[in-house]
């Protein structure tokens, strides 16, 4: 004996597609973009920021030590 198989019930189609974004959802990606367009068009703002010299210190210690 077969046993019968359950299809599932499709939903009501609308006809268009019903995605819905949160807003964050573009707002950041478009805050992202223009921030590194402004950088590349006025790369001058673009400076390093200064860093305090221990860290500079440990970063040039880790590049010795991997350097060997």
């Amino acid at each position: 004996m077969s046993a019968r198989t359950h299809t599932r019930p499709h939903p009501a189609s609308t006809g268009g597609v019903d995605i819905r974004l949160p807003w964050w959802a573009l707002a950041l990606p478009t805050l992202a973009f223009v921030v590194l367009l402004a950088v590349v068009l006025n790369p001058t703002d673009a400076h390093a920021a200064a860093g305090d010299p221990v860290i500079s210190q440990l970063f040039a210690r880790v590049q010795q030590l991997t350097g060997r």
